[in-house]
C-alpha cells in the first residue's frame, strides 16, 4: 500500500496491479471451484457470502475508480451498439457470474440446494443464519442482467436458480407435511397448523425474499396446504357449526376464503345448517308442549325463533366477518324455516299470525317487561323475522285488528310504543300502510275530544246523567266489521246511546253516518244484590244479558233472545262464559239463574273473554280481508298493464 504523500505514478503501479487481478486474472488468482469443493450447506454458503461482500466490495472502489471512463467511453460504447461493453461494477458482476457462480451451480446446483436445506430445516424448527440466506439470495438478484437496459431490474438468474427450484420444494416439503399430520391429528389442529405456516411464508418473505416472489410463494402454499385437502375440511364444517368451534370456524373461513370459490360449498353447508336447526328447534318447541299446533303460545314460538336467529347470526359476524355470501345464505334460510316449519304445516299464514299476535303481547298492559328497552328489543325482533315473512300482508291484517283492539278497549302500554313500532314497521311494510296506523292514533285523540264535549253538553242538558261513558268515534282506516246479528240496546244505556246519535249527527258530522260496533264495546257493572260488591269488566253483549236479571232471577235461552235479539249460537256462547264465572247458574237445559251465593276472592271480575267463534271469525276475517286486497291489487295491476 502506498503512503498518502505518494506521487500519481506510483499510486497508479498499485492500482493496476489490484484491477487487472480482478477484472482480467480473476480465476487464475484465486482458485475459488477448489475451495468450493470440499464444503457444504451452510459452510458454502457463508464462504460464499464472505466472498462476495469482500468482492463487491472491492467492485465498487474500482467502479468508482474508474467513474470517467463508465461516464464517457462505455457510455459512448453502448450509444453505438455494442452490448458486450459494461460499467465497470457491471462487468465485476459478469466476471464473478462466470468464474463463481456458475461452475459451483454446475455440480448438481450446489449453492441452490444449499440454500433450499437451510430453509428446509428452518421450517423443521432448527435455528438458521437468516442474514446468511438473505445475502445469497440478493447475490442471486445482483447478478441478473438486462444487456438492452443496465439499469433495468432483471430477475432472470433469481428466478432460474432460486425462484423455481425454491417453490417446487416448498410444495413438496408441504404436500409431504399435510398428509402426514392430518393422519395423526384432528382438522382443528391442522386449521392451525396450516395458519401457523401460512405466517411463516409470509414472514419468510419480508426477511429474505424479494417482494415479486410472495404471490407465487403463498399460491403454491395455499395450493398444498388448503385446496388438495379442501374436501376434508369441508366435511368438518357442520361438526364444528354444531359444536360451537368458533375459533376454528374463523379459521376455516379465512383459509378457504383464498380459494377462488372455496367459500361457496361452505355457503351450501351453512343455508342447511342453519335451516335444520330453526326446524329442529320448532319440532322440539311442539314437542315439548304436547299438544297440537294450534295451541302453540306466540310468545314461545317467537322467542324459539329468535333464538336461532341470534345465533347464526352471531356465528355469521363473529366466524364470517358478515361476509356477503354467508349472509345471503343465512338470511335464505331464516325465511325457510321462519315460513314453513312444525307449528305452520303447509300453512303460509301461521308464521305471520302468531307473530302478529306476539306484537300484540309486547305492546299490551301487563306485558311482564320491566324496561322500555325490554319493550323495544321484543319489537325489533318483531320487525327482524318479519323481514322473512314471505305472506307480510298476512301479518299487516292481523297486526292491524289487534291494533284496533288494544286501542279501543284501553290496553296498549303506551303511545311510545305503538308509535315506535309504527316507524318500524314503515320500513319493512311501506309509507301507506303505516300512515293507516298513525291515522288510527289519531282517531283517538279526536274521539277524546268528542266525548268530552259531549260529557259538557249532557251536563248542562241533564246533570243527573250517572252513567259514566267514553265513545269512540273511529274512521274507515280501522276496518272494523259490525256484529252480524241484531243488538237491542238496553234500556240503561239506551238515553246515553241516543243522545249521543243526535249529537253527533245534527251538531258535529251531519254528513256521516255511525255504525255502531256493539261487539267491540265493553261495560263496568256493579253488583248490588251480594253482601259483598263486585266489578264485572263485561263485554255490551254481556251487559245485556246480565241487566236483564235486574228483573228476573231466572230467565230462558228464548226470553234472553227476545231481550237482546243476540242469535241463539251466539248467546249460548256468552252465557257459558257466566256460567263457567258462576255469575249464573245452569241446571236445566236452556235455564239460567242468577247465583245469589256467588263468591269470589277478586273485587274486579274480567268476564270479558273471547268466545271460541269470536278466535275462529278474527282469523277467517282477517285471510278474507288478505284474499279480498289480493284481488284488488291483482285487478290493479292488470289496469296498469293494459295501459
Amino acid at each position: 500500500m502506498p503512503p498518502p504523500t505518494a506521487d500519481l505514478q506510483s499510486t497508479w503501479a498499485f492500482l493496476e496491479e489490484g484491477v487487472d487481478h480482478i477484472m482480467t486474472k480473476l480465476h487464475t488468482g484465486v482458485s475459488y471451484s477448489k475451495r468450493t469443493d470440499s464444503l457444504q450447506d451452510e459452510a458454502l454458503l457463508r464462504y460464499y457470502a464472505d466472498e462476495w461482500d469482500r468482492y463487491t466490495t472491492g467492485a465498487n472502489y474500482i467502479n468508482r475508480l474508474f467513474t470517467y471512463l463508465n461516464r464517457h467511453w462505455v457510455k459512448r460504447e453502448r450509444d453505438e451498439g455494442r452490448r458486450q461493453v459494461y460499467p465497470v461494477y457491471t462487468l465485476a458482476l459478469v466476471q464473478w457470474n462466470a468464474n463463481l457462480f456458475t461452475p459451483i451451480q454446475r455440480k448438481n446446483s450446489k449453492l441452490t440446494d444449499a440454500v433450499l436445506r437451510m430453509i428446509q430445516s428452518q421450517r423443521n424448527g432448527n435455528s438458521t443464519d437468516q442474514s446468511l440466506v438473505k445475502k445469497v439470495v440478493n447475490s442471486f438478484v445482483s447478478l441478473g442482467l438486462d444487456d438492452s437496459d443496465l439499469n433495468k431490474e432483471c430477475l432472470d438468474v433469481y428466478r432460474e436458480y432460486f425462484e423455481i427450484p425454491f417453490l417446487k420444494a416448498t410444495t413438496a416439503y408441504y404436500r409431504k407435511e399435510s398428509k402426514e399430520f392430518l393422519e395423526n391429528h384432528s382438522v382443528s389442529d391442522y386449521l392451525k397448523k396450516v395458519e401457523m405456516r401460512l405466517k411463516e411464508e409470509e414472514d419468510r418473505v419480508e426477511r429474505y425474499l424479494i417482494t415479486s416472489s410472495r404471490k407465487a410463494l403463498i399460491t403454491k402454499c395455499e395450493e398444498t396446504l388448503i385446496r388438495d385437502h379442501k374436501e376434508v375440511l369441508e366435511k368438518h364444517f357442520e361438526q364444528l357449526l354444531e359444536f360451537d368451534k368458533d375459533e376454528d370456524l374463523q379459521r376455516m373461513y379465512a383459509l378457504l376464503s383464498r380459494l377462488p370459490n372455496g367459500l361457496k360449498p361452505l355457503h351450501d353447508k351453512f343455508e342447511n345448517f342453519v335451516k335444520n336447526a330453526g326446524l329442529s328447534a320448532i319440532s322440539t318447541l311442539v314437542d315439548d308442549a304436547e299438544a297440537d299446533t294450534d295451541t302453540v303460545e306466540p310468545k314461545t314460538y317467537v322467542n324459539t325463533l329468535v333464538a336461532v336467529y341470534d345465533k347464526s347470526k352471531q356465528t355469521v359476524q363473529r366466524s364470517f366477518r358478515g361476509e356477503v355470501g354467508f349472509m345471503a345464505s343465512f338470511d335464505k334460510a331464516n325465511q325457510e324455516y321462519v315460513n314453513c316449519n312444525g307449528v305452520t304445516g303447509t300453512s303460509s299464514a301461521k308464521s305471520p299470525e302468531l307473530l302478529a299476535k306476539y306484537a300484540d303481547l309486547v305492546l299490551r298492559k301487563n306485558n311482564k317487561m320491566a324496561e322500555a328497552d325490554d319493550v323495544e328489543a321484543a319489537l325489533r325482533s318483531v320487525v327482524t323475522l318479519l323481514q322473512y315473512i314471505i305472506d307480510k300482508d298476512v301479518f299487516q291484517t292481523f297486526y292491524k285488528n289487534r291494533l284496533a283492539k288494544r286501542l279501543v278497549h284501553g290496553v296498549s302500554a303506551s303511545e311510545d310504543s305503538e308509535t315506535s313500532m309504527i316507524g318500524k314497521l314503515e320500513v319493512v311494510c311501506g309509507a301507506d300502510y303505516a300512515s293507516r296506523l298513525r291515522a288510527m292514533l289519531s282517531d283517538m285523540k279526536l274521539s277524546k275530544d268528542i266525548t268530552d264535549k259531549f260529557k259538557v253538553r249532557m251536563q248542562r242538558v241533564n246533570s243527573d246523567a250517572k252513567i259514566d261513558f267514553t265513545i269512540m268515534v273511529l274512521t274507515h282506516s280501522w276496518d272494523l266489521k259490525p256484529p252480524a246479528h241484531e243488538f237491542m240496546v238496553p234500556r240503561e244505556i239506551l238515553s246515553t246511546y241516543t243522545d249521543f246519535r243526535h249529537y253527533y249527527q245534527n251538531e258535529t258530522h251531519v254528513a256521516h253516518r255511525l255504525i255502531w260496533l256493539w261487539n267491540y264495546s265493553k261495560n263496568e257493572l256493579r253488583t248490588n244484590y251480594l253482601n259483598q260488591t263486585y266489578l264485572l269488566l263485561t263485554s255490551t253483549f254481556q251487559t245485556a244479558i246480565l241487566l236483564q236479571f235486574n228483573d228476573n232471577d231466572t230467565l230462558s235461552l228464548d226470553e234472553l233472545f227476545v231481550a237482546t235479539s243476540i242469535s241463539k249460537d251466539y248467546l249460548r256462547q256468552i252465557l257459558a262464559l257466566l256460567v263457567k264465572a258462576r255469575i249464573l247458574v245452569n241446571e236445566e237445559t236452556d235455564q239460567y239463574d242468577l247465583n245469589p251465593s256467588f263468591q269470589s276472592k277478586k273485587i274486579r271480575i274480567n268476564l270479558n273473554l273471547p268466545v271460541r267463534s269470536e278466535q275462529k271469525a278474527e282469523v277467517q276475517d282477517a285471510m278474507q280481508t288478505v284474499d279480498t286486497d289480493r284481488k284488488y291489487a291483482m285487478q290493479a295491476a292488470i289496469v296498469r298493464s293494459v295501459h
